[in-house]
C-alpha cells in the first residue's frame, strides 16, 4: 500500500529488455538505503519488487503485464521516475489509498503555468474516466492528486502546487507524454458493489 506521496526522484541507470520483460536499475540513494530485496517500491506509480540493492541503486523486473499497462517500457537511461517505498505501520498517511496497480496511461494535453503552480490537462480513456469525479483523488505517475475539473471530452484538469512541481517529475511533462494513472480504489469498489 502506498499514499502517492513521492519520497524521492530516482534516475534510471539502465533499462534492459529481455524479450517482453524489462529489468530496471534506478539510482536512488535515499530509497536504496532503507530497501531490501523483496520490498515493494512504487516506480512512477507502479508497484515493483526490489530484486537487488547496491551502491545507492535498486533493481526491479517488470513482467509483460506491467509493460502492457504502464509507461515503464518507454523508460531509458537518464529518465527520472517518482519513487515511494511501501507504507510501513505507524507512518503518517498523507495522500490517498494507492495500490501501485496502474490502471492505464493518460496522454498529456498540456501543462500550463497557473499562479505559482501549474495546471496539468490529461486525456483519459473512457474506462478510466468513469471513476473520476471533480475534487476526487487520482494517482498520476505515483503522485496523489486532486481532480480540479472534468470536461465532457474525456479530459481531466489537475492543479499542481509548487511543492509537487519541485519534488516530482510532473514539472517536466510535455504534450504527448504518456503518464501512469491509477484511479481511486474506493470508486472501483463502489461501482462493483453497486452492480455497475
Amino acid at each position: 500500500m502506498f499514499t502517492g506521496i513521492v519520497r524521492e526522484r530516482g534516475r534510471v541507470a539502465a533499462a534492459e529488455r529481455n524479450g517482453d520483460a524489462l529489468r530496471l536499475r534506478v539510482e536512488a540513494p535515499e530509497t536504496a538505503a532503507t530497501a531490501a530485496p523483496g520490498d515493494s517500491v512504487a516506480v512512477a506509480g507502479c508497484c515493483l519488487t526490489v530484486t537487488t540493492t547496491a551502491n545507492g541503486s535498486l533493481e526491479f523486473d517488470a513482467v509483460p503485464e506491467t509493460i502492457a499497462r504502464t509507461n515503464l517500457g518507454r523508460l531509458a537511461a537518464g529518465s527520472e521516475v517518482n519513487l515511494e517505498p511501501a507504507l510501513r505501520a505507524g507512518e503518517p498517511f498523507g495522500g490517498h489509498f494507492v495500490q501501485g496497480h496502474v490502471d492505464g496511461t493518460a496522454r498529456v494535453e498540456r501543462l500550463e503555468p497557473e499562479g505559482d503552480g501549474a495546471r496539468l490537462t490529461l486525456g483519459l480513456q473512457p474506462e478510466l474516466l468513469r471513476y473520476c469525479v471533480e475534487k476526487g483523488s487520482i494517482a498520476v505517475d505515483g503522485v496523489s492528486l486532486t481532480i480540479a475539473a472534468l470536461r465532457g471530452d474525456g479530459v481531466v484538469e489537475i492543479a499542481l502546487v509548487p511543492f509537487t512541481l519541485e519534488h516530482t517529475t510532473l514539472a517536466a511533462a510535455v504534450s504527448g507524454d504518456e503518464l501512469n494513472v491509477e484511479v481511486d480504489l474506493l470508486a472501483k469498489y463502489a461501482e462493483r458493489l453497486g452492480g455497475g
